[in-house]
């Protein structure tokens, strides 16, 4: 850097006396004053800021310690996670074999819509029954490990317990031509624990799946030659309509279903009517007009 300066103050004087110029006369002083660079600056000694000085040794230090209750609430939380995500496994697997079986059941009872003799279907069924009883218990057992959160868990198999009750329904109407009652859902399900038992809406709900499946049935019934069918369906479609309408329901997805019961119902009704005035139902019952007027 010196001799660099150096040559360059010769240099200047040189120019400045083959051709004098006074106005770069003043600045030979400066050039030759120029101090050299400070030696902080050199690549061995970095420079450094008092912040940043102050933050290095501020990075010694030891961090400040997490505080042992807090700690302490934390790992409790870490456990409680843990436990009930193991939890929500094993209850999702024995959902899984109810699921299963319940497709099972419903494929058994789709034959009916093909005129197949309900005593043929209904044994098939029913078969799906015990296996859903020991599942069901299974599950109980599971949920009983954690007492008092059976409506924590609840919703893992509340859709798959709906459509379990609806094609209980369904069997129990072809067998019987009445309701299933809640008391006799929970028995063939073996649900009759106060912890474990059979939801009140989940019943409802299941009962409106089951009146979603009769104007099917009546139609394909009618098609079959039994012309007296869309009576009885029309009878127990309008029962079970005025019963639900004593409830008070939210609006919520329990009152949408019932909603669409009416649909049902007036489906039913257009069968029945179309049947009745081309003179193929059966005389002396005037139930299905009855029903209609209700609606």
């Amino acid at each position: 850097m010196k001799s660099a300066l150096r040559n360059a103050y010769h240099f200047t004087l040189s120019r400045c006396s083959l051709n004098p110029n006074p106005s770069l006369l003043h600045i030979v002083p400066f050039i030759s004053t120029f101090p050299s660079l400070p030696s902080v600056l050199s690549r061995n000694h970095p420079f450094r800021s008092p912040l940043c000085a102050t933050l290095m040794a501020g990075g010694d230090s030891d961090s400040p310690q997490t505080s042992p209750s807090l700690e302490k609430q934390f790992e409790k939380f870490r456990v409680q996670l843990e436990d009930s995500g193991s939890l929500r496994e094993r209850i999702r697997a024995v959902v899984l074999e109810i699921e299963s079986a319940t497709r099972l059941m419903q494929a058994s009872l789709l034959l009916v819509h093909q005129s197949k003799p309900i005593p043929e279907v209904l044994q098939k069924a029913n078969s799906q029954i015990n296996v859903l009883k020991d599942l069901y218990n299974k599950l109980a057992e599971v949920v009983r490990e954690c007492p008092g959160q059976y409506y924590r868990y609840h919703g893992d198999w509340r859709s798959e317990t709906q459509m379990v009750v609806s094609l209980l329904a369904f069997m129990h109407w072809l067998e019987t031509g009445n309701l299933l009652m809640h008391t006799e859902a929970e028995e063939k399900l073996g649900l009759n624990n106060s912890d474990f038992a059979l939801d009140l809406e989940d019943y409802l709900v299941g009962v409106c799946f089951m009146s979603n499946e009769m104007p099917r049935y009546v139609v394909n019934q009618v098609t079959a030659g039994d012309y007296d069918c869309p009576r009885k369906v029309l009878k127990f479609l309008t029962d079970l309509h005025a019963a639900f309408r004593m409830l008070n329901l939210r609006n919520d997805f329990l009152r949408k279903k019932f909603d669409s019961m009416k649909y049902d119902l007036r489906r039913v009704e257009e069968v029945y009517y179309d049947v009745k005035i081309r003179g193929l139902a059966t005389t002396g019952d005037s139930v299905g007009d009855q029903g209609a007027q209700k609606i």
